[in-house]
């Protein structure tokens, strides 16, 4: 194995074990930076050693023995240890008994719980949504500063900082590390399958720059997703959110041309689709259905996308069954944005008269003012309606607004095609 083979397989170990092993080490430490800086001392010591070793054959292994060396190096040193002795009830002192039997323990029981306790604690209230999804790609993702900054195209600096208050915050508010419990769940919960949901959307439908689509944070929301459906598998909307994740991703190969141009959905090749990763969803999102026989918000998500996965051809496409599904979504969490998206389903369903009417009464609504999609869900409408002048510059107003370059061109092309059609 050349250097470079050995550099691609570390990469591919610290992206599949280090949150396990920031995971452990946080609950021996009770304290994330810490433990992060001691995973990438291990990875480090990967670097250095394995491209003249050799991979072990338990890469994670070796990583979290070494990381264990570095805590106990720390902890002999003094950092940590009379307050780590007094959490573990310790009567002996450090010069008496080493800690490092105590500290196998505390890594190696419960890599689960481990993982859903930083799943929690890196989604924390206390922090902005930004540091969130920072921290979770970082520690829980396996990313780099730098490829966190491409993959949402801000500085490498801005990212550097947004995960170093996040950590300090974290550790002044003193943050525990433990999965919540009772009434606690639900609203913590909800938090880390936003992250989740956050990070895949950027991936699918990229907010700026030059392409439509990042696959690699899909990749990675869908990944986080699937180990936290494993560790708490009696929660319906984790298993929703899956859905919805996967269904949307199953047709990440049809929506984008030849030249990186968008494919919107009516125009994509269904042949195309991962069926897969549509047969998983769907199976998903059996297992999200509450035992009252209901579904949550992203459970009603991954319903609607699942009528159009079930559709051989864009004409048949369940679309009255979609309109009852965004009923249902806005009475469990109204919003501008649902109501627009229902207004499509109506339009495909009873006509573009009838869409354009619930769009017409959002157009006064404060927080769709920049949306780029209510102008070009309008200029669709207005289209197919034949009043083509009025098209254009709604084609032409969500080109203005939106920030992604893929985007804007399909737009301008769309208001070009309304207005040769007058």
């Amino acid at each position: 194995m050349t250097a470079s083979d050995t550099h691609r397989a570390i990469e591919a170990v610290w992206r599949i074990e280090s949150a396990k092993v920031i995971a452990g080490l946080t609950r021996l430490t009770g304290d994330v930076g810490t433990a992060e800086d001691l995973a990438q001392d291990a990875l480090v010591a990967a670097l250095e050693r394995w491209p003249e070793s050799g991979v072990p054959d338990n890469p994670g292994a070796w990583l979290m023995a070494t990381a264990k060396h570095r805590a106990i190096d720390l902890f002999r040193r003094g950092t940590l240890l009379e307050r780590k002795h007094a959490e573990l009830g310790h009567e002996l002192s450090a010069r008496q008994e080493s800690p490092e039997r105590d500290l196998d323990a505390a890594i190696d029981d419960h890599v689960g719980d481990d993982l859903l306790s930083l799943m929690f604690t890196a989604c924390h209230p206390v922090l902005t949504t930004e540091a969130r999804v920072a921290l979770t790609l970082r520690l829980l993702g396996g990313l780099t500063t730098d490829e966190i900054a491409r993959a949402f195209l801000v500085p490498k600096a801005t990212i550097a900082q947004r995960i170093v208050r996040a950590k300090r915050t974290l550790a002044a508010a003193r943050v525990p590390f433990e999965v919540p419990r009772g009434a606690d769940l639900a609203a913590r919960l909800s938090s880390v399958l936003e992250v989740i949901y956050l990070v895949f959307n950027e991936g699918y439908s990229a907010t700026a720059g030059d392409d439509w689509m990042r696959p690699a944070l899909c990749e990675d929301a869908i990944r986080l997703g699937r180990i936290l459906a494993e560790l708490v598998p009696l929660e319906p909307e984790v298993h929703g959110l899956v859905a919805l994740m996967e269904i949307q991703a199953s047709r990440s190969g049809a929506r984008v041309g030849p030249a990186g141009e968008p494919i919107l959905l009516l125009d994509q090749d269904r042949g195309r689709w991962d069926h897969l990763l549509i047969r998983r969803g769907l199976a998903a999102l059996e297992r999200a259905e509450a035992p009252g026989g209901g579904y949550g918000p992203y459970a009603l998500q991954a319903a609607i996308a699942a009528c159009h996965a079930r559709a051989r051809a864009p004409e048949e496409t369940d679309w009255t069954r979609i309109v009852a599904l965004y009923d249902a979504l806005a009475q469990l969490v109204p919003s501008p944005v649902v109501d627009l998206n229902r207004a499509v389903a109506l339009g495909m369903a009873f006509g573009p008269a009838a869409g354009l009417e619930v769009v017409d009464t959002l157009t006064s609504e404060p927080s769709l003012e920049a949306y780029h999609l209510l102008p070009a869900v309008r200029g669709d409408l207005l289209d197919k309606l034949g009043r083509f002048a009025e098209a254009r510059a709604e084609f032409e107003r969500a080109a203005s607004l939106t920030r992604n370059a893929r985007e804007r061109t399909l737009l301008l092309e769309r208001a070009a095609r309304a207005r040769s059609a007058r």
